[in-house]
């Protein structure tokens, strides 16, 4: 029976994941990841349509018209009417075509949208990389979560044990007439409100898996331990500042603001004139009236076309307005991020300092109680000290062990945070 225990055992630690190969999975498998990735191929195909459209457009044309009344396969002119010639003259005409539109001069307005575009891509790859980070975080905070849980379950179950035991003890010592049964009820309530604990706990891990295997896009079941170091932390939040101007994030926020100054100059180009070349080549199509006949005419045109809109009622003013306003816009939430990103790296640190602190903490707490249980159970045996001071003595190493676990996870979720907001967490 020991041998398949421990069979069970090992082959649940085989089928555990690691968190480096849960980010691995992730970085390529989650549907954020994909999303993102998404989002620069919609980003590269809109540069691409940006600048297809300073070629021009080739576009076959075709068409059938019954008339009322008689109508020349092609435009009459001096020549063709002084030659003599008869000309042919129908009721149905059909025709098909080239015509080839090409955009000579557009105030610059294509080669802003050009730019545009192009800045569009440039974001979409920043946002891809900070979505990256994200996930990475999260995955990483939640993990934590799950392990820390899981820890606490083990210290929880052990506690239940304990009082287990001292349950029985208390069992038998009223069956003996040593105790009184009052402190049977105090131990059994006790024990009862351990195993709930435990039940909580337990359905807390649960739910914090099923969160991870969401956002891993794969199942996570059984995990495996992190190696966590605690050291006094040496961040200097100077230095952190300092970097700041390099972030991703930033690097966002400065191309958005780009971005704005280039949609302003393509809104003032729609008040300079608009110069297009336009080219048709094509044969019209008809049976002729007097002879019945099908005949034919070939014909094609090129011409420019200059468009320049005198008045529109402020129409072009406000679209440079709202250009402007958007420029503004962006230029108060790049202060604005600057501004959230130091106030977080201040309370990521002060967090870490904290977490630290209390760790220490609790690690004297836990063995100061451990020493008082100790003498508290002495005392309670030798009928010295009553069930209630034992049963608070050893519910304060149980709450010192859980904030000691709870604190060793929150240090290194510090850790975490601190290079999520630096843009550390993904590894290329």
């Amino acid at each position: 029976m020991k041998s398949i225990f421990y069979l069970l055992l090992m082959s649940a630690s085989l089928w555990s994941s690691t968190l480096n190969e849960l980010i691995t999975y992730a970085l390529e498998h989650s549907t954020l990841t994909k999303e993102s990735q998404t989002d620069i191929a919609l980003s590269q195909l809109g540069r691409k349509a940006s600048r297809a459209v300073q070629y021009g457009e080739l576009t076959l044309v075709a068409d059938a018209t019954h008339y009322n009344s008689e109508r020349t396969l092609a435009p009459l002119s001096p020549s063709s009417i002084s030659s003599g010639n008869p000309i042919t003259t129908t009721k149905d005409l059909f025709s098909a075509g080239l015509s080839y539109t090409l955009p000579l001069f557009t105030g610059f307005a294509q080669t802003h949208q050009i730019e545009i575009d192009t800045l569009s891509n440039e974001m979409a790859h920043v946002t891809a990389k900070l979505t990256r980070e994200q996930l990475v975080y999260n995955i990483r905070s939640l993990y934590l979560t799950a392990l820390a849980l899981e820890e606490r379950l083990k210290a929880q179950q052990h506690y239940t044990e304990a009082l287990e035991r001292l349950h029985e003890q208390i069992a038998y010592e009223v069956d003996v007439g040593k105790k009184a049964t009052i402190d049977l009820l105090k131990a059994k309530a006790d024990l009862y409100a351990s195993q709930t604990q435990s039940a909580l706990l337990a359905s807390n891990i649960a739910t914090t898996k099923a969160s991870l295997s969401a956002l891993v896009n794969k199942e996570v079941s059984t995990l495996s331990e992190v190696a966590i170091e605690i050291n006094a932390p040496h961040v200097a939040l100077e230095t952190l500042y300092s970097k700041v101007p390099t972030l991703s994030k930033i690097t966002l926020e400065n191309t958005s603001l780009h971005k704005a100054e280039r949609q302003i100059k393509k809104a003032a180009a729609s008040k300079l004139p608009q110069l297009n070349l336009n080219a048709y080549l094509g044969k019209n199509y008809g049976e002729d009236i007097t002879t019945n006949r099908w005949d034919d005419e070939t014909l094609y045109q090129v011409g420019l076309t200059l468009r320049y809109n005198l008045v529109d009622f402020g129409k072009r003013d406000i679209s440079v307005e709202k250009a402007t306003l958007s420029k503004m816009k962006a230029a108060l939430h790049k202060e604005q991020t600057l501004l959230d990103l130091k106030k977080s790296l201040a309370k990521a640190n002060a967090t870490l300092q904290r977490t630290y602190s209390q760790y220490v903490g609790f690690t004297a707490q836990l063995q100061l109680s451990q020493q008082s249980e100790q003498i508290e159970q002495i005392r309670y045996d030798n009928d010295v000290a009553t069930l209630n001071d034992l049963l608070l003595a050893k519910g304060k190493t149980h709450l010192a062990e859980a904030q000691l676990i709870e604190s060793k996870y929150n240090y290194q979720n510090s850790l975490y945070y601190i290079d999520y907001l630096m843009e550390q967490g993904v590894t290329e």
